[in-house]
């Protein structure tokens, strides 16, 4: 176990496969019009549920500091609350395979953040799993199905602020990382404030939490909770030892995942052009793994 809790390539792997099993079940989710707004909150609200008793427990509960309270709100409102919104509210008005595309573009928005700050990046090999990676992950969101009509301009740059919103947080959380923190702890605050985001929209918006739904799929409700206690905190672990252009490319090994997966579980086939996107990702992820063996880097200090 530790091994794995210290292994940058086994943290992107591992956490890279949690993300991909959870996106076949917001897709059962969605067939039984289960709000995606409230499905995002269980996917915040997962990891609250696994990680403080486990904190709790083992008395790892630390004190928050204002430095820790800021890190939990910004990483929260911009790492997954705001990527969240947008992706569920302009689903309707761009389709699954273009949100799919601008979910794939955040590896390349951090690559370019990180150079713009002057951090540590990926050499020519990494670099090159990058783009390798991203041409995979367009080939299996294009594939995998788009709207029928070209979406208006506006809602095209609209889509432009999820990779944005999502590369621009894993540049602040390495940035910003509270002295002293832990991942869990900064993993627990960042989604407590992501619940808290999506309750106050849905009572808003609903004046109730429309909860119903999910009594006719407990065992994927569960399922959800689970997959996604076990996601965060790995995640954050990632952040903290390989960094965050390392860290972005979760998308790239969870497409693939996700293909098989839903494929294995929900009975969904893909075009042949979708699963060779997913080889042209793994052969992308494979040089991303070659560069970090050959220049290991630290990305926080604990």
């Amino acid at each position: 176990m530790n091994k794995l809790l210290d292994s940058p390539i086994n943290l992107l792997l591992t956490t890279g496969f949690l993300l991909g099993l959870n996106l076949p079940l917001g897709k059962i989710a969605s067939d039984h019009q289960v709000s995606p707004l409230l499905w995002a909150l269980l996917v915040s609200l997962g990891g609250v549920l696994f990680l403080f008793p486990i904190l709790l427990v083992q008395r790892k509960l630390q004190k928050p500091t204002w430095h820790m309270v800021r890190f939990a709100t910004v990483s929260g409102v911009i790492s997954f609350a705001l990527p969240n919104l947008l992706i569920f509210g302009l689903m309707g008005y761009v389709g699954s395979g273009y949100m799919g595309l601008m979910y794939a573009l955040s590896p390349v928005f951090t690559l370019f953040f990180a150079i713009l700050f002057q951090m540590k990046t990926p050499g020519r090999i990494g670099v090159f799993g990058v783009c390798l990676g991203f041409v995979g992950a367009v080939v299996v969101a294009l594939t995998r199905g788009t709207a029928p009509d070209a979406p208006a301009l506006m809602w095209i740059l609209a889509g432009l602020i999820v990779p944005l919103s999502i590369g621009s947080g894993n540049i602040y959380r390495t940035l910003d990382w509270p002295k002293g923190a832990t991942p869990d702890m900064l993993a627990l605050g960042s989604h407590i404030v992501s619940v808290l985001i999506f309750v106050v929209i849905l009572l808003v918006q609903d004046g109730t939490l429309p909860i119903k739904p999910l009594y006719a799929i407990p065992e994927v409700t569960f399922m959800q909770l689970l997959f996604a206690g076990m996601t965060f905190p790995v995640l954050f672990r990632l952040q903290q030892k390989g960094g965050p252009v390392l860290l972005s490319q979760i998308g790239y090994v969870a497409a693939a995942v996700s293909l098989i997966a839903a494929t294995t579980f929900i009975g969904e086939t893909y075009p042949i052009a979708t699963w060779l996107g997913a080889v042209v990702i793994a052969v992308g992820i494979f040089f991303s793994i070659l560069a970090q063996v050959k220049t290991p880097k630290v990305a926080v200090q604990e």
